[in-house]
């Protein structure tokens, strides 16, 4: 496996952040802000997910149609390794967004890195909340919480560290009972709405990630699926699907957008005085797929029409 990717940032006019990751910088003609990668003869997009470190259900977002498993050798895939960053990373320099599955950490130097996380079922998943770091375990040893062991009765009293150890070589407790950030043995569930209540890396991911993390580092949980950002004087949107609709999409149903509350005021108010330039098709566009990646609304300064134009 190599290594996480690298991340770079650069500012916007919302005091947000973008992330952009090897290729996926936006430049004037750029609509959709994403990698483009023609698929080899025997990948699969689970196998594709990790090696681009972004999430197994995040991919099959911005690629509908595309069959998970027998990808079209020399097809083209979309990969979603650009990000707005969440709001929240002026409170806590470590952000869970629920909305879009990944984790954002910004370091003592002001670079940003976001990381792919996998995180709880219906019934299981976290409410926002500031909390903090206030355990780390390298090695950990797992102790199965009851809940687990309800359903799984033959489970040992504690898992040593190993490969059958769910927590993977990392473990960052948070003040939130038995609820952590750690690795996994089983890293096909990073992205996925699968866990119990914690939240997955994958392990080279955590790996990067651990070494970083003071005791104490306040954690902000937050679920922010849609997201704007200005960037070099354009508009950007980010829209990611709703957990039912990320349910439909990992088991290939068909997945309804709903729309978005009050998506319209909220573009109109960070837009302020550039709202004429505001595309609306490209908006409804964007709000009718939810792929997860990051796309331009507004109109260039120079007034000529955007490189895509949806139908």
């Amino acid at each position: 496996m190599s290594a996480p990717r690298a991340s770079t940032i650069a500012a916007c006019a919302s005091s947000l952040l973008l992330i952009l990751a090897g290729p996926a910088a936006a430049d004037d003609g750029a609509v959709l802000m994403a990698e483009l990668h023609r698929v080899q003869a025997g990948e699969n997009l689970l196998d594709l997910a990790r090696s681009s470190d972004v999430g197994y259900v995040e991919l099959l977002a911005a690629n509908p149609g595309a069959d998970p498993w027998l990808p079209r050798a020399g097809g083209e895939i979309l990969l979603p390794t650009s990000h707005l960053s969440p709001p929240g990373l002026d409170r806590a320099p470590l952000v869970i967004n629920l909305g879009d599955m990944r984790l954002y950490w910004r370091g003592p130097d002001g670079t940003v890195d976001s990381f792919p996380v996998g995180i709880g079922q219906d019934g299981r998943s976290l409410e926002p909340t500031l909390t903090r770091v206030v355990g780390k375990r390298h090695n950990p040893v797992w102790v199965p919480p009851p809940s687990i062991r309800a359903e799984k009765p033959d489970l040992p009293e504690r898992v040593l560290p190993g490969p059958d150890n769910p927590l993977g070589e990392y473990s960052l407790d948070l003040a939130l009972g038995l609820v952590r950030i750690h690795g996994t043995n089983l890293p096909d569930g990073v992205g996925r709405r699968v866990s119990h209540g914690c939240l997955r890396l994958y392990p080279e991911d955590i790996a990067k990630l651990y070494p970083q993390i003071a005791m104490g580092t306040p954690v902000l949980i937050v679920d922010e699926p849609v997201k704007l950002a200005w960037l070099d004087g354009e508009l950007w949107l980010e829209i990611h699907p709703t957990p039912a609709m990320a349910d439909s999409i990992e088991a290939r149903r068909p997945a309804e957008p709903p729309p978005v509350t009050d998506l319209e005021a909220r573009i109109t108010a960070l837009a302020g005085e550039q709202a004429p330039r505001v595309d609306w098709k490209m908006v409804g566009w964007t709000e009718s797929h939810r792929l997860g990646i990051p796309v331009r609304i507004t109109r260039p300064l120079a007034g000529e029409p955007l490189a895509l134009k949806p139908e």
